[in-house]
């Protein structure tokens, strides 16, 4: 196995655990191969391929753009947006990197635009965090309760901007360390040590000893 496979796999090993964090294996989402050839045919213009793609693929991409943005309204219209740019782009759809890391890169990138445009994302209240895990699927909404999932929330919206984009990527949308980078645009090298500073403070907070990166 090669050494980057090595690392991704510590890294998913090392998930930090119990109340704080849980496993996440994107169990429920379309294999690669499935949504491939959905993009493939919703570029020869299949409308029932490009409906598959956003039945699949809408509410993983509106938690992404919910977390960002802090709010709803904000999400959704951001989904629009970030859809609208998928279709105008599948044509040049490659297969470069995952389907799931290229949507993401464009709802990134999206989110940016947006922010340029003097859209500051909201701070929200615990009551608003607490409200979020019934809402959309992601690894933190297996927390033992309500409570610690809060928690987990909270601590994660004290991290730094770039540590935050981070964890969203990798933990809450399941993207491996080589999509999280792809999507940021940042060197492997960067992402790692900026996850192992946000894991280290996420450690602090919860004083989880098991919380190990060093293998990154």
């Amino acid at each position: 196995m090669a050494a980057s496979e090595n690392t991704e796999k510590s890294s998913e090993k090392n998930l930090p655990k119990g109340q704080v964090f849980s496993d996440y294996t994107c169990d429920d989402m379309i294999s690669e191969p499935q949504a491939r050839d959905w993009c493939e045919r919703a570029a020869q213009g299949e409308s029932e391929a490009a409906a598959s793609l956003v039945r699949e693929y809408y509410k993983l991409v509106f938690a992404y753009l919910r977390r960002l943005t802090g709010n709803e309204a904000d999400a959704a219209d951001l989904c629009q947006v970030t859809f609208l740019k998928v279709w105008q782009s599948i044509s040049r759809f490659r297969g470069e990197s995952s389907v799931s890391a290229w949507m993401h890169r464009i709802a990134y990138c999206s989110f940016v635009d947006w922010l340029r445009q003097s859209h500051p994302a909201k701070e929200q209240t615990d009551s608003w965090w607490e409200g979020v895990p019934a809402q959309g699927a992601n690894p933190f909404e297996a927390a033992a309760d309500v409570e610690a999932a809060r928690r987990v929330y909270a601590a994660v919206d004290n991290l730094t901007e770039d540590e935050r984009r981070i964890i969203h990527l990798h933990y809450y949308q399941g993207l491996s360390l080589a999509e999280t980078a792809e999507v940021l645009g940042l060197p492997g090298s960067t992402l790692k040590y900026r996850l192992r500073g946000a894991l280290h403070e996420l450690r602090r907070q919860f004083q989880e000893p098991q919380i190990n990166q060093d293998t990154l």
